[in-house]
């Protein structure tokens, strides 16, 4: 069946499309022509065709070419064009059908969609875009564990027979497997090196056999732990209103995959009698906050009050920012206390809580004072749980009885990280960036006032601002003054714990504005600076960050689709082993999305001793963290049957 149109829209054949699907790009086509039009990654990866469009064929052939479409005789796949006398026939990746473009000259005189080949297979992935998904998993020299056989290390793919895994065993022992049963293997996850097995040895199957035993115990005192949150009944949030439609259709971007999942998840806990406990992992600027937003308007319509708790003034300041942009328009009412109001204010505030008048409150740890009382909290939203301390941990604990607790994180800490893992803690994840982000470029160098200077000259010279990392508060007044002799046109402020609440927000400010275009700050730019012109982040030791914590850092630049880059410098004579492996791993998890693959080996760096014990540690490095969650998570179920 073919129609005529008056214009289609044709993207570039590339991963990040093709891994989309036709129906995302029906849904999002506005959005998409809107992007394009203020965003340089969209405008340089679509085109827009339109009848009357005066165009060179053989010019628009080059660049559909250049878009990674292919010419063929005749035209049987998305991704292939072909021309043939005064007609141009394309199969744009985000259409479910080709289109006849008719040129009268240089001018496209109708446009027309055709119907499907009569192909089988149309539409499936290649064998060799599987193949790659699969072999893109594991890399040679990994260690794996295979369910059956036990530890061994990956060679690689055999060269004789192409599609099978060549894995080495002890004592020269080798097992060839089909890419078919990748199911049976997983990485190996511990904290120290592994031991080896044989094939066809017995050792494995005592090993394993221990292990059941083990995760059996732990199980039943895992529930026991969580038995009073399982039997609990909270609230049963309304389902997707008109409303509620409106204000996910109102989202400037294009959604991702994971993003349309990991709503599904949120929102089905939320309408279930049993309260939310739910985490939702994903890096910087993939998305969770918009996802808390549409949680925080589901708990509105319904009558309950929201609290979302973060760390830091900055970051409650942004989310504050966000949540009253998002939800204004729809009659949401939405504050942020915090110790910049004065106090006067914030007993206003606390008076219209305790009353009902406030849908949604945002703060720090100032909402968990004892003035503030919710008439009706059915949601808690919780950021970045680890940099709470420990007292207010306890509090927030008070506050989570029977309601609905959504936490957000780029990296997990390792307990959380562990339950989710185990199936004890639901985690929802984000690993797909957005459209148009660029991955950061990272460098692990020797520290160098020379490195440092050319890195900063690039930035300014684009226009662009810089993150300069120093840790060392007492450091920082020196830092500046190099700053201003290698890099004399620079606008310098300093940012840091011990400046006052007025100062801090301040010295963000004038950053956001372009006053300034180096911020020389500790890691209290960790959370909740969100600048897209900051391009560059210089780290003088990155030695002293945690894993999660430096990649956390490096999410705070890379917001647009300008590539931005990322500087971890070391001082060589202060190496430590576990520093090298740190920042090795920041060289190897440099892509976007990395951030639960940073959780997780953060969770190897540290060991496993005090988060779950001596004895589930040991076994733990037997097998492997990821067969031992498996194999917890299937106890689990068991039981709970």
């Amino acid at each position: 069946m073919t129609e005529t149109e008056e214009s289609i829209l044709i993207t570039a054949n590339i991963p990040e499309f093709r891994n989309q699907g036709v129906l995302w790009f029906k849904e999002n086509e506005s959005k998409i022509k809107s992007l394009s039009a203020k965003n340089i990654w969209w405008r340089n990866h679509i085109r827009l065709l339109e009848k009357d469009l005066k165009i060179n064929p053989l010019s628009l052939i080059r660049e559909l070419t250049d878009f990674g479409y292919i010419k063929t005789s005749r035209v049987l796949n998305p991704g292939e064009i072909s021309f043939m006398g005064s007609v141009l026939t394309v199969w744009p990746i985000n259409l479910d059908s080709p289109a006849a473009l008719d040129f009268n000259g240089n001018l496209i005189e109708s446009l027309t969609t055709l119907g499907k080949p009569q192909r089988s297979d149309l539409g499936t992935k290649s064998d060799l875009e599987k193949l790659e998904a699969i072999y893109t998993r594991f890399k040679p020299g990994d260690y794996v564990v295979h369910v059956d056989h036990g530890i061994g290390r990956l060679k690689g793919v055999t060269p004789d027979l192409e599609n099978y895994f060549e894995i080495e065993y002890a004592l020269g022992d080798k097992l060839f497997l089909p890419f078919e049963q990748t199911k049976k293997i997983s990485l190996y996850v511990g904290f120290t090196r592994p031991k080896i097995h044989r094939l066809g040895g017995s050792l494995w199957y005592k090993v394993k056999t221990r292990a059941k035993e083990d995760v059996v115990k732990l199980a039943k005192d895992l529930l026991q732990l969580y038995a009073h949150r399982e039997v609990s009944r909270g609230f049963s949030f309304v389902k997707e209103t008109d409303e509620l439609k409106n204000l996910i259709t109102d989202f400037e971007y294009p959604e991702t995959p994971d993003q349309t999942q990991a709503w599904r998840e949120i929102s089905a806990d939320m309408e279930n009698e049993k309260p939310m406990d739910r985490v939702l992992a994903g890096d910087v600027g993939f998305g969770k906050t918009e996802l808390a937003v549409r949680a925080a308007f589901k708990a509105a319509l319904s009558g309950k009050q929201t609290a979302l708790i973060a760390p830091t003034t900055i970051l409650a300041r942004q989310h504050f920012d966000v949540f009253q942009n998002r939800l204004e328009k729809y009659g949401v009412n939405t504050a942020m206390l915090s110790r910049l109001n004065p106090e006067p204010e914030n007993k206003k505030l606390a008076q219209k809580i305790k009353s009902g008048l406030i849908d949604v409150t945002i703060g720090t740890h100032r909402l968990l004072s004892k003035d503030v009382e919710f008439k009706d909290l059915g949601l808690l939203i919780i950021d970045e749980e680890q940099r709470f301390g420990v007292l207010q941990k306890e509090k927030i604990k008070k506050l989570k009885t029977n309601i609905d607790v959504l936490m957000l994180s780029a990296t997990p800490i390792p307990r959380t990280l562990y339950l989710a893992m185990s199936n004890l803690k639901p985690i929802s994840k984000i690993q797909t960036a957005p459209l148009g982000r660029e991955a950061v470029a990272t460098r692990v160098e020797k520290f160098s006032w020379d490195l440092i200077k050319s890195a900063i000259e690039f930035e300014l010279a684009r226009n662009g601002q810089v993150f300069f990392l120093e840790n060392r508060i007492h450091k920082i007044g020196r830092v500046i003054d190099n700053l201003k002799k290698i890099v004399p046109q620079s606008r310098l402020a300093a940012l840091h714990g011990r400046l006052g609440e007025k100062q801090i927000i301040g010295a963000v400010e004038s950053f956001k504005k372009g006053e300034t275009n180096i911020l020389v700050s500790t890691t209290i730019i960790e959370n909740g600076i969100d600048l897209p012109n900051a391009n560059t982040l210089i780290v003088s030791d990155a030695t002293r960050l945690g894993l999660s914590q430096a990649h956390q850092l490096r999410g705070r630049v890379g917001r647009r689709d300008i590539k931005a880059a990322v500087y971890f410098l070391y001082n060589p004579k202060k190496l430590t082993a576990i520093a090298q492996s740190r920042l090795a791993a920041l060289q190897e998890f440099s892509n976007l999305g990395d951030g639960f693959k940073i959780a997780l080996r953060d969770l190897e760096l540290r060991g496993a001793g005090n988060i779950l014990g001596r004895s589930q540690s040991g076994r733990i490095n037997q097998i492997g963290l990821n067969l031992y969650c498996e194999m917890l998570s299937q106890a689990v179920e068991k039981l709970k049957s």
